[in-house]
């Protein structure tokens, strides 16, 4: 039973003793939002105008960045 209760204690004080996450400005630049397919479309459309509410609510410039080919493949590329 005294390695379960060491380990149990090790556990705590490293509970105790760690590392705080301070909260940060989210988001501290431009937010990019990658569409796949062409500027024009009902997609599109949608996207901007959610970036238009987005740029709102967050003070932070929203940018749409279209995407189109490949069945969505080159989006899904430059994302990754």
């Amino acid at each position: 039973m005294k390695p379960l209760s060491r380990l149990f204690s090790a556990v705590v004080v490293a509970m105790l003793f760690g590392v705080h996450a301070f909260a940060q400005s989210y988001p501290a630049r431009p937010v990019r939002m990658v569409v796949p397919f062409a500027a024009g479309g009902a997609v599109d459309t949608v996207a901007r105008a959610l970036g238009q509410k987005l740029m709102e609510t967050w003070k932070q410039p929203t940018l749409v960045d279209n995407r189109p080919g490949a069945g969505g493949n080159i989006a899904a590329d430059h994302v990754a």
